[in-house]
């Protein structure tokens, strides 16, 4: 079982990973399957289905979905051009993708949100149709999204390829009891394991990529920390990150501050991240934009607040957390559609653990430990967002899950690696109260606070 840490962290835009990114990557790709087609489309059309329909507006899901039509793909994201092109196919009611000619969509008319019948494959699903001139539809295909930004169609989710082995790799653990006996047999820490697999898959750049991966990160706290006024979404949630930062500032100047307020400093990083996701600023998963916020929180922490950090062994961390993100997703899932908020936030604070622990010379037992003791703590946590927007009371919770994170790895190090619940054993906990979990309370925004909060 491999998955890269690239795959994990990827840098992408907000509000959600699997309801922004998620359905514009599909958006993609069926414009790819239209360019390869003897056909010419005169129509599009694209159906959301359960948790896509129930939360796509406050996710964003409508937007991203036109803009993918027209072309916009992640990795060149244009926040202006995307305003632009949006209000054009508003009023022209015309999708101007490259490679393609001029196809009619009416986004009134064209993007149908399906409240009654979910698809069968995942929460996430959606379909995306081409009609001829007759409007008779002439290529169709299912996408689901799955977290984190990964897409299937129906046929590979059917055959498995979320699951897919790939090419061999040196280490090819797929539990953490293989990869606590790999890291015995082999000597080697869990990261140098992890960096050895992404070599074997061609990836010799791994330092590079994770500094870029981190450099998004610490932009994106300090765009956090700057910004003032109400997110949008018709909530009225003011942005605190910054007041916050600025209050914090000043009692350090003054040598008054109780230990315990490292705690606000911790959230503070968190809430940065979760605001410019909420806002649709540039973000990375990690392994979710809904869970954005834990993993650069835990990073900036251990880079500004302990003497003992340093950058060069950034690496290590991120290499650290991405094992765990991958067992994560490939024995239970990183979805709060599928699994509730226990696989977002649970999940980055498990990843966030691990790394930091990891880095502070955490022995692999520890790092396991570590992690098991933070996703311990979330299980069971529901995903249940106030008018289906990615703000309450989800900024905040990437701040309790980010000093959850800290926690867990202080504690296994204080301790020797053996403990009681074996991570193994807390991620299938996780699948399985996921799967009997009701539906209202994985991302729905039809249960938990999303219904007993007043929300205009």
């Amino acid at each position: 079982m491999f998955l890269s840490v690239f795959e994990i962290f990827k840098i992408g835009i907000g509000p959600s990973s699997s309801h922004t990114m998620g359905p514009m990557v599909a958006a993609g790709r069926f414009l790819d399957r239209l360019r390869d087609a003897p056909f010419q489309a005169k129509r599009l059309r694209a159906v959301l289905h359960g948790s896509l329909a129930f939360t796509g507006r406050g996710h964003a899901t409508d937007r991203a979905v036109i803009l993918g039509l027209d072309g916009f793909v992640l990795e060149s994201f244009d926040a202006q051009k995307a305003e632009v092109a949006q209000a054009r196919i508003a009023a022209e009611k015309v999708l101007r993708p490259g490679g393609l000619p001029e196809i009619a969509f009416d986004p009134a008319l064209d993007l149908v949100f399906d409240f009654d019948r979910a698809l069968p494959g995942h929460p996430n699903g959606m379909r995306i149709e081409a009609l001829d001139g007759q409007g008779d539809v002439i290529l169709s295909e299912v996408y689901y999204s799955v977290g984190g930004g990964f897409v299937l169609t129906e046929a590979e989710l059917a055959a498995g390829q979320d699951k897919a082995e790939g090419p061999s790799i040196p280490y090819p653990f797929k539990s953490a009891a293989e990869m606590l006996e790999m890291a015995r047999h082999s000597g080697l820490s869990i990261a140098q394991m992890k960096a050895a697999n992404e070599t074997a898959r061609g990836r010799p750049d791994v330092s590079d990529g994770i500094g870029q991966i981190w450099k998004v990160m610490s932009d994106c706290i300090e765009r956090g920390l700057k910004g003032e006024g109400l997110l949008p979404g018709g909530l009225a949630v003011r942005r605190r990150a910054g007041a916050l930062h600025d209050q914090l500032v000043e009692e350090a100047g003054r040598n008054l501050a109780p230990p315990h307020v490292v705690n606000d400093w911790i959230s503070c990083y968190a809430m940065a991240v979760n605001e410019e996701n909420a806002a649709g600023g540039q973000v990375v998963t990690a392994p979710t934009n809904g869970a954005a916020g834990v993993m650069p929180a835990v990073v900036r922490y251990w880079l500004t607040h302990v003497p003992t950090a340093s950058r060069e062994r950034l690496t290590e961390f991120f290499l650290t957390a991405a094992a765990i993100g991958g067992l994560v997703k490939y024995n239970a899932s990183i979805s709060g559609a599928e699994a509730g908020c226990q696989a977002e936030v649970g999940s980055a604070a498990a990843m966030a653990a691990a790394g930091l622990c990891a880095v502070m010379g955490g022995t692999p037992e520890q790092v396991e430990n570590a992690a098991e003791i933070a996703l311990e703590h979330h299980l069971g946590m529901t995903c249940d967002p106030v008018k289906g927007l990615v703000q309450v009371p989800c900024i905040e919770r990437n701040g309790l899950g980010a000093i959850k994170a800290v926690s867990a790895a202080s504690l296994a190090l204080r301790g020797d690696g053996r403990h009681f619940v074996p991570l193994d054993a807390c991620i299938e906990t996780m699948r399985q109260t996921g799967r009997d979990m009701h539906e209202h309370y994985k991302e729905t925004s039809l249960g938990g606070l999303a219904v007993n909060v007043p929300n205009c």
